[in-house]
């Protein structure tokens, strides 16, 4: 009962923060996300809990499938399509972890991960929000 209460208070609490968060948040909100994932199944791994190993690496590579498709690729192409390949190696990688229940190839996808959160974290204030207010004031469609 308890457990249930706790993610279901830390659930509503997610969804507060990204309801007022600013894109820039919600992109290092994935990424923390990710690397939280991808450690989580690494322990799975170790522990040979295999369903929550599966669980765990498939919400991975949804957060990847999402930091793809908010990548501007027509702000800057070659970035983009860089960024794109990057990613699909990150899945390729977790899909074989999957399979070999090879741990090593999690630590590489989390080492190719933390060198871009740590350049996300570093991203300027001014920068951010002028970025964030650009991002807010374009119109979809």
């Amino acid at each position: 009962m308890y457990g249930r209460n706790l993610k279901a208070y830390k659930r509503t609490n997610l969804e507060a923060e990204l309801s007022v968060a600013d894109p820039h948040r919600v992109i290092q909100m994935m990424y923390e996300g990710l690397i939280e994932r991808l450690s989580q199944a690494k322990g799975a791994i170790l522990r040979n809990d295999f369903e929550y190993k599966a669980n765990r690496l498939n919400k991975a590579i949804g957060i990847i499938n999402g930091l793809q498709t908010a990548l501007d690729i027509k702000n800057n192409p070659e970035l983009g399509q860089r960024m794109y390949a990057l990613y699909d190696y990150m899945k390729s990688q977790l899909d074989k972890a999957s399979v070999s229940l090879d741990v090593g190839l999690i630590d590489e996808v989390i080492n190719l991960i933390l060198p871009i959160k740590q350049a996300w974290d570093q991203i300027p204030q001014d920068v951010k929000d002028k970025t964030n207010q650009q991002i807010l004031n374009t119109p979809d469609y």
